[in-house]
């Protein structure tokens, strides 16, 4: 029952957030503008330094706890990640070649305000980059199985236990807050009553299409495993609301955990091992959000869809560049450009129009990449821990 009331009252001050900062950045001038954005530098700054070490923290024990199991795991995890990413996308290239056509779609934006650039800085570098402290976290984990080091296998259990207190007491504190500079910062521009009437229909034709890609994940993942997925998806709502407003499937992970865990259908092992990961290689909602506003845009600059060849390349390719994309606002669509003007053809205009679309939406499709994740999470207990033989117990959510 505390469970419950910890997420609701988390869900509540995420809301409280969303709105507040909608409204102020509404209202408020240049001078008290430049506050907020100096407060959002900072806090974005303390979220993502702790990112790096929630990772190594989380997903090197519990590679370690699988033992000889965690190098299929692995393999496996990233091969969902992947399959995942082409599976959306080229449901969405479909659902481009079926809708797009009977579409009309404005061809111009206005100009957004500018934000002031923050008058103090606080720059906290992250200790490593997020692919960097994935690959640690793998290499450390292999390592302690391999070489059967029980002394660095109890140390990093520690480690678990200091990240998941800095988690609960610092950073899922901050995200609240954080959420609310960042609708100030949209509202203030004027991408909430400027860009979202022009876009509007195209965004939503790609939030129903999260929730139906989310659908067929879940669905898979409850034959899979043999467990009902409602048990997993039905905590996810904070994960989801934090990801809206953080944009950030980095900066969402701590809430991620902590709903993932509450989870009875999801072991120990396997959330602390999924969720951090899916956070890194998971971006099945931005990948097929990126893949039919390409579409949109080509129709709407260059008169025509690429052809169905080109959009099969691209989407194979698109899904190794999503793994290794980094869950950071716009990581996904910022490592596809190389593929947007050489595969689909974009010239300058056609990139800047894309980063101006996505950078919209991008908090739906964040969403979905970490509610995503909780789906990959319950495929692997079907695959390698349908028993429940990798910890004693499961989560404590009823």
């Amino acid at each position: 029952m505390a469970e419950r009331k910890n997420d609701f009252g988390l869900i509540i001050k995420l809301l409280v957030g969303l709105v507040a900062g909608a409204a102020i950045g509404r209202y408020v001038g240049p001078a008290l503008m430049d506050v907020i954005v100096s407060l959002k530098h900072v806090l974005g700054q303390i979220i993502f330094y702790a990112v790096p070490l929630v990772i190594i923290g989380f997903i090197a024990p519990a590679i370690a706890r699988l033992g000889r199991q965690a190098s299929t795991l692995l393999l496996t995890a990233i091969v969902l990640a992947y399959l995942s990413s082409v599976g959306a996308a080229a449901f969405s290239a479909v659902s481009g070649y079926i809708i797009i056509p009977h579409l009309s779609i404005p061809t111009a934006l206005e100009n957004l305000i500018p934000l002031p650039k923050p008058s103090f800085v606080l720059d906290i570098p992250p200790v490593m980059p997020v692919m960097s402290a994935l690959v640690t976290a793998l290499v450390i984990g292999i390592g302690v199985v391999w070489a059967r080091a029980e002394a660095i296998s109890s140390l990093l259990a520690e480690l678990e236990r200091v990240m998941t207190l800095v988690v609960t007491r610092i950073i899922i504190p901050l995200l609240p807050f954080f959420v609310g500079t960042t609708f100030a910062e949209l509202s203030y521009e004027g991408r909430l009553t400027v860009q979202l009437p022009i876009f509007l229909a195209v965004i939503l034709i790609a939030i129903v299409g999260h929730f139906i890609w989310l659908g067929v994940l879940y669905a898979i993942a409850g034959a899979v495993s043999g467990r009902n997925p409602a048990r997993v998806f039905r905590y996810y709502l904070p994960a989801y609301l934090t990801a809206v407003g953080t944009m950030s499937s980095a900066a969402t992970l701590p809430v991620s955990l902590a709903c993932a865990r509450r989870s009875p259908a999801l072991s120990k092992t396997m959330t602390e091992f999924m969720i951090p990961l899916g956070a890194t290689v998971h971006l099945c909602g931005s990948v097929l959000t990126e893949t039919f506003f390409i579409m949109t845009i080509s129709q709407m600059l260059y008169g025509s869809l690429p052809s169905v060849g080109t959009m099969a390349l691209f989407i194979i390719l698109f899904g190794v560049f999503a793994v290794g994309a980094p869950g950071v606002p716009g990581g996904t669509v910022m490592a596809s450009i190389g593929l947007v003007t050489s595969v689909i053809g974009f010239d300058a205009a056609g990139v800047a129009l894309l980063l101006a679309i996505f950078a919209l939406q991008d908090s739906f499709g964040t969403a979905c990449n970490v509610t995503g994740d909780g789906a990959l999470a319950l495929i692997l207990e079907g695959l390698f821990n349908r028993d429940g033989q990798m910890d004693s117990s499961f989560g404590t959510g009823a």
